[in-house]
């Protein structure tokens, strides 16, 4: 019986929290621009500054990760691209297994669960908008199309930070989604009856 598996490596668990770091600096700093009338607290100011820093390690952390690491970055591409009909059951019965019902109701998953991939690809389409579009900006100034589009990802990726937080920290049931996020590992149990198959892949000829 393991009663520890590793979820994540070392290495990965170092860059999502200097991923996070830059960007938690770039949502802080961006917000004084986005909120009307408060654009003047950076024009010129520390703040713009800290944003333009925090851009760099944002898209600068990726790409390094990736150059370091290319089979696992390719791996999270297809994980977060790769459907079927246990994530299309999962989304369906999501919503009652979140409020309380029985978690016997949630097909197996893998390494990730569908709302994870979910949030995987909105993580993905929206570091792409910020890229191009912050890139445009630092260059060319406030371009309507690209602040827009720089505004959107904005929006989008922080109601959905508020929802990865809640579920990553608050929710009983992901109680070691933080856990494994510091220390890479989660219980068997755990992983058992949220990443089903996963854990089958992980154990199977060791037991």
């Amino acid at each position: 019986m393991h009663h520890e598996v590793e979820r994540f490596k070392k290495r990965t668990v170092w860059f999502h929290w200097i991923h996070t770091a830059a960007f938690l600096l770039l949502l802080i700093t961006g917000i004084f621009l986005f909120v009307p009338g408060w654009g003047i607290v950076a024009a010129g100011g520390v703040t713009r500054i800290i944003h333009r820093i925090s851009a760099v390690i944002f898209v600068i952390g990726p790409v390094i990760y990736f150059i370091a690491n290319p089979k696992m970055s390719l791996h999270f591409l297809k994980e977060s691209l790769s459907w079927g009909s246990d994530d299309i059951g999962w989304l369906k019965a999501a919503p009652s297994y979140y409020f309380g019902g029985p978690e016997e109701n949630m097909p197996p998953q893998g390494h990730v669960n569908s709302g994870q991939k979910l949030w995987q690809i909105i993580i993905i389409v929206s570091f792409l908008a910020f890229v191009v579009s912050g890139i445009i900006i630092w260059i060319s100034g406030a371009v309507m199309w690209a602040v827009l589009v720089h505004d959107i990802a904005f929006i989008v990726v922080t109601i959905m930070l508020m929802v990865h937080i809640y579920l990553g920290i608050i929710h009983p049931r992901m109680s070691e989604s933080m856990r494994s996020m510091w220390t890479g590992k989660i219980s068997a149990g755990y992983a058992k009856s949220h990443y089903g198959k996963w854990y089958a892949e992980v154990t199977r000829g060791k037991k």
